[in-house]
């Protein structure tokens, strides 16, 4: 057997793992686990007592971040005409419809956030292939499907957030960077649990917030006290 390292064995020494931490203490202990070479996303999952099979009891929506999520984002808008620059203007890195279909369409990837105007999505439909999977369809509950791509870019660049849950009926999202101050972290999180608490679906029956665990890239998860969660 691999002998641990001198990292990963004095994050375990930190972490017990049949705990239930306060938030607070949990990402006291995320940012005081031994440093790497860059700066740690924190992560959240919440499993939600809902079957993500069914269409009305899907959790989908947005946040705005209150201190934003720390990543510099390279946004790919699909438009025609005047809608390019605006786009290029408000702070896309791509902006354009054929070419970007044709370099999508044949596996490219390297954006973080998809915006199209309406008239682009039958279009960006076909590219559900490439898009889909990496959770980077644009959509208009998401707010980028839009002819207002100059507000949608704002948004985004400031700390707006899809959550959606995955085929295991749980929400994962990226919080903030763990360099940021205890205090901005726990804003953040309280912001997105309040807006799926809002999200809940009216047929959903029985306990929404199932469990609730964060962590950082490289280091631990940590399970979180279910009393932790706001009441909306």
């Amino acid at each position: 057997m691999a002998r641990k390292s001198k990292r990963i064995r004095e994050i375990a020494s930190k972490v017990d793992p049949d705990k239930l931490y306060r938030l607070d203490e949990a990402v006291d202990i995320l940012q005081k686990c031994p440093s790497v070479k860059f700066d740690q996303t924190v992560d959240i999952a919440i499993k939600m007592g809902v079957d993500p099979k069914k269409s009305d009891q899907q959790v989908r929506g947005t946040v705005s971040l209150p201190n934003g999520t720390g990543k510099s984002l390279r946004v790919l808008v699909f438009a025609a005409g005047p809608k390019v620059q605006e786009a290029l203007d408000a702070g896309a890195a791509y902006a354009g419809s054929d070419e970007l279909f044709e370099k999508v369409k044949g596996g490219w990837t390297d954006f973080d956030v998809v915006v199209a105007t309406p008239d682009m999505m039958r279009e960006v439909g076909k590219l559900g292939k490439v898009l889909g999977p990496r959770g980077l369809m644009p959509t208009p509950k998401g707010g980028t499907v839009t002819t207002d791509v100059t507000t949608a870019i704002n948004e985004i660049m400031k700390g707006k957030i899809e959550f959606k849950l995955d085929r295991h009926g749980v929400c994962n999202n990226g919080i903030g960077k763990l360099s940021f101050a205890k205090d901005a972290l726990l804003e953040n999180i309280h912001a997105l649990l309040v807006a799926i608490g809002r999200a809940k679906p009216a047929s959903a029956k029985g306990q929404y917030f199932v469990s609730f665990a964060i962590s950082s890239t490289m280091g631990p998860g940590l399970k979180i006290d279910p009393r932790e969660i706001p009441s909306v």
